[in-house]
């Protein structure tokens, strides 16, 4: 199974479409990704990432609430934790 994660474009470097990188921001962690698959992205936008490289520009709302959904499903449920004590 593959997985791509939304993050936040915070800036761009390079002229050339198949080399252009960008600085995103996926919830405070920050990476250089490859962004030949998505050469009309911008600053301020969203993109999935998987392996390195933007695959495709999402809105901030699916983005926002892709990340919840991840934060959640990897967050440890207080009642399993509950139930082990």
């Amino acid at each position: 199974m593959c997985l791509a994660i939304p993050g936040k474009i915070i800036s761009l470097t390079g002229d050339d479409p198949l080399e252009r990188t960008g600085r995103i921001d996926f919830s405070g962690i920050v990476k250089e990704i490859n962004l030949a698959f998505v050469p009309e992205a911008a600053v301020g936008q969203y993109v999935l990432v998987h392996a390195g490289f933007a695959i495709a520009l999402v809105d901030e709302a699916e983005a926002e609430e892709t990340l919840r959904l991840l934060e959640q499903t990897l967050a440890p449920d207080s009642a399993d934790e509950e139930d082990r004590t």
